[in-house]
């Protein structure tokens, strides 16, 4: 995948943030910064995997990104830390919505092709590498009992997100899939929804099905209830060649963390939650 800069990202996602967002809370705000202009900060900051500080730092030393962004003062820590707390997660989901509709599908689809699965964020810097050598140490660590669980549903046609959610794991995911694709249905039209045995149940395909009037493939796991029904089909006649499409979700996550970031920092699950909506909204900003 090409690699985008600071400048062309940071103009892509003023764009974005400026066609969700009014400029100002408010009449009684101080005017000083705009909402589109602290999203698309919050958005850089997920980008380049920067802290809260570390923004405010850089900011301060890159001239030409303040003049992308329109600011004529650099936004304090705390100001961005304070707009996070009170963005709206409907504000996020809009703008996910808009990066993804400016990226053109290689082939010209009038329904979406969408995979649903879920990937672990980290909530701090602490490797994986370091605590797998720790939990071998006589004094050592053990792995945390909690993560956080980040869902999505991904166009495998575009490779971007069209609805996520977080919340904390470990937690089986099964019912989270008539939202989720409910969720995508809002940003565009689904023709096929693919995902693995996780989010497998009679209830799924019937939703996918009747509701969005969408083709479901969910492998169907043992059990004498996947003998009858569509669960019975997927056994007897599994669509295997369609079924491989879901790898590319698979891609999108890889990306996701390689590129952008793997964390969700936050001392506060709900901070985390919105550390992990900033990344899929900053994951759709870098493919447009």
């Amino acid at each position: 995948m090409r690699e985008v800069g600071l400048l062309p990202f940071a103009q892509v996602a003023l764009e974005v943030a400026t066609s969700v967002l009014p400029p100002y809370r408010s009449r009684f705000s101080k005017h000083l910064f705009t909402q589109p202009q602290l999203l698309a900060v919050l958005c850089l900051m997920r980008y380049e995997d920067w802290t809260f500080r570390e923004a405010e730092v850089r900011l301060r030393e890159h001239s030409e990104l303040r003049r992308v962004l329109g600011l004529q003062r650099v936004p304090d820590y705390t100001t961005l830390y304070r707009f996070l707390q009170r963005l709206d997660p409907a504000k996020i989901n809009q703008a996910l919505g808009v990066a993804a509709r400016r990226v053109q599908p290689k082939r010209r689809r009038r329904r979406a092709r969408v995979a649903v699965d879920a990937t672990g964020l980290a909530h701090g810097a602490l490797s994986s590498f370091f605590v797998r050598r720790m939990e071998h140490h006589p004094r050592g660590m053990t792995r945390y009992r909690h993560w956080l669980k980040w869902l999505l549903v991904m166009d495998v046609d575009r490779q971007v997100i069209w609805a996520q959610r977080a919340r904390q794991g470990p937690w089986l995911d099964c019912r989270s899939l008539p939202a989720l694709v409910d969720a995508a249905r809002q940003h565009t039209p689904i023709s096929v929804v693919l995902a693995d045995a996780e989010f497998d149940s009679e209830a799924n395909h019937k939703h996918v099905r009747r509701r969005l009037g969408a083709f479901s493939v969910i492998p169907a796991t043992r059990g004498r209830s996947s003998r009858v029904g569509i669960r019975g089909q997927m056994r007897r006649a599994f669509p295997r060649r369609l079924y491989r499409r879901r790898a590319i979700a698979e891609t999108v996550i890889s990306v996701a963390k390689r590129k952008l970031s793997a964390r969700a920092p936050g001392r506060h699950l709900a901070m985390q939650v919105r550390q992990a909506e900033l990344l899929g909204l900053a994951h759709n900003i870098y493919r447009a």
